[in-house]
């Protein structure tokens, strides 16, 4: 669905936004397993004391935590957007369409025979799972023409997903590292640091800018393929580096954060109706969204049962489940 909005109420959107996002950031530094009183957190970041446990907590747990909650939403929701713009398939998203788990196959790989496993190891494998994962959905898209319909695409990369997802619990059987796969399964931040934001910065950095640089050719893609060929648009080049990105945030997000699902299928829906098709306004509006829905469900995930924590997977399905029986219904899936 698309609509046609003015430039003011673009902004105010954004502005409301944004406005959301800085609240929710504030009360995730403040709110956990431990509440910290306002006074502690801003002395944390002007007066940090090392030997104070409470600024150790904020800046080095939670403070990275919320960071790599930002990142891997925008990485999540722009992986999403441009999957669904590629397929023209109203019900694509990574988790659905066997990308995330292809990456979780690469994990489950990583932790059965690489003797040194490290998070450069999870990393390098998680992008091969996710690239074997896009490559087969890109496979079914460019041999189907046009004879897939969305459910169908759909229902094709759920089997997808269930073959991953069984090869992946096959091998850390074997190999006795089932429970350090169930991590990834879960979905959670509550082992962020540092370490993986300065992962994560770049490459969804990177996949944003490949995001942007195919922008205009996205846009007339919405008008369908004969539209966009006639207007001389390659559409191989932009399924190329389409993918691409897609290949990159969805494989870091998955090897930081764990298989989250629906954040790629909400997300683009809620901002192509309020800003339209423009892939200019639609990219950045949608990682913006992707931010803020996953800094408020991390932070939903800590305060519903503390002290322990809620898999971020299950609040994020709480919401995308659902939305996703809703758009099945719907007769027009096409985007």
């Amino acid at each position: 669905m698309t609509t046609s909005v003015r430039p003011r109420s673009i902004l105010t959107i954004v502005v409301l936004t944004v406005g959301l996002l800085t609240l929710l950031s504030t009360l995730s530094l403040f709110y956990g397993a431990v509440p910290i009183s306002r006074a502690t957190v801003l002395a944390s970041f002007h007066a940090f004391d090392a030997g104070n446990l409470q600024h150790q907590l904020v800046q080095e747990v939670r403070l990275p935590r919320l960071i790599c909650a930002g990142l891997v939403g925008i990485a999540l929701a722009l992986s999403g957007t441009m999957m669904q713009g590629l397929t023209r398939n109203a019900l694509a998203d990574p988790s659905l369409l066997g990308i995330t788990h292809g990456a979780g196959l690469g994990v489950a790989l990583s932790l059965a025979f690489v003797s040194e496993h490290s998070f450069v190891t999870s990393l390098a494998f998680s992008f091969g799972g996710a690239a074997l994962g896009t490559a087969v959905i890109l496979l079914i898209t460019v041999f189907a023409r046009g004879r897939f319909s969305p459910v169908t695409l759909t229902v094709a990369g759920a089997a997808l997903s269930a073959l991953f997802s069984a090869l992946s619990t096959g091998i850390t059987l074997f190999h006795q590292v089932a429970q350090d796969l169930s991590f990834w399964y879960a979905g959670g931040l509550s082992g962020a640091k540092w370490a993986h934001v300065l992962v994560l910065l770049p490459v969804v950095l990177l996949g944003l800018l490949i995001s942007l640089h195919i922008a205009r050719s996205m846009t007339v893609l919405s008008l369908g393929e004969d539209v966009a060929t006639g207007l001389g648009s390659s559409l191989t080049k932009v399924r190329l580096l389409g993918f691409c990105s897609i290949v990159l945030l969805a494989g870091v997000a998955v090897s930081v954060a764990g298989v989250i699902g629906f954040v790629g299928l909400i997300i683009p829906h809620i901002s192509r109706f309020l800003v339209g098709t423009n892939y200019y306004l639609l990219l950045p509006v949608s990682a913006l969204f992707g931010m803020t829905l996953l800094i408020a469900s991390d932070l939903l995930a800590r305060m519903i049962n503390p002290p322990f924590e809620t898999p971020l997977g299950a609040v994020t399905a709480l919401v995308g489940v659902p939305y996703f029986l809703y758009l099945a219904r719907r007769k027009e899936l096409s985007v």
